[in-house]
């Protein structure tokens, strides 16, 4: 694993450097920058039935938010980012529509620039949660009707991470912070945690009967913007965490990749696809997988 994330950090960074040197770049003028998009992805699929090949109809929607708000006076940068998905699918005679993604983030971080290199003092916050419940399916053994028993809801989980540390902004393209001193804060719902039987650690790593956890370790941040063709950018999102007081070789692993392919103002194509590895959640990496039209609007 540990060579896996050496390779993809590597590889994201040799990329993007590339890339961005053919790209002339200026320094953004002091002040406030904003910029946001709202993009609505559909995807649909259909059969009648005299449909001989198989399949189920179905339909999905997925929503996407993201919105920068970044300040600079000449030598110190605070970037600030809100990032927000969600979206539904259903099938045909299934009685619930059921999420295929549903996320809210915020990242904010202030540097101040070491003489004149490309290093800051740098001071990270970030928040994440999601928006609704969700929920584990079933099927009664006697009825064969669908059962739901909810898992998770907003703020259960929530994560909470902020540290000082040391910011490497290449351009505004291209920035890794690293943190060695990091407290993150896990809190949820402790209805959870109260249920017969439970055993400690078994929801988000949090103790029986508890609604927090308190960590302290070591994140990475790396945040990578690549121009592969007119009209088509990939934006890369790498998040490690190590826990110093518990299990520090289990390193947490949050990536996002949103490829975003132009049509013309108001439509694109998009591809998201996220890995997340946690421990505390599941013992092994959760995949995520987006394609489909989007209608945009910029803001």
């Amino acid at each position: 694993m540990k060579r896996f994330l050496l390779a993809l950090l590597v590889l994201i960074s040799a990329s993007n450097v590339h890339a961005q040197d053919a790209i002339a770049t200026e320094v953004p003028p002091n002040g406030w920058n904003k910029e946001g998009n709202i993009q609505l992805l559909f995807n649909q699929s259909a059969f009648n039935k005299e449909w001989t090949g198989g399949g189920t109809s179905s339909i999905s929607g997925n929503l996407t938010l993201n919105y920068d708000f970044n300040y600079r006076m000449d030598g110190f940068t605070w970037d600030n980012r809100i990032l927000a998905n969600y979206g539904l699918t259903k099938l045909k005679d299934d009685e619930f529509a059921r999420k295929t993604s549903d996320r809210v983030e915020f990242n904010s971080i202030a540097g101040k620039q070491i003489q004149e290199s490309k290093w800051y003092y740098s001071y990270f916050l970030n928040f994440r949660s999601q928006f609704t419940k969700g929920y584990e399916f079933s099927e009664d053994a006697e009825t064969g009707q669908t059962i739901r028993t909810e898992t998770t809801h907003f703020l259960s989980p929530g994560y909470l991470q902020t540290g000082p540390g040391l910011l490497w902004k290449y351009n505004e393209y291209l920035s890794v912070n690293v943190a060695p001193a990091t407290a993150r804060l896990i809190f949820v719902d402790d209805q959870f945690t109260t249920m017969p039987e439970y055993v400690d650690g078994d929801y988000f790593g949090v103790d029986q009967g508890k609604s927090t956890r308190f960590e302290f370790g070591a994140s990475v941040g790396v945040q990578a913007k690549m121009f592969l063709l007119e009209n088509v950018t990939a934006e890369h999102s790498l998040n490690l965490y190590s826990n110093y007081l518990d299990k520090p070789g289990n390193v947490d692993i949050d990536y996002l990749l949103n490829v975003n392919m132009s049509i013309n103002k108001y439509l694109s194509a998009n591809i998201i696809f996220q890995a997340i590895y946690d421990d505390n959640t599941v013992g092994a990496f959760q995949i995520r997988e987006v394609f489909g039209l989007g209608i945009n609007h910029k803001f």
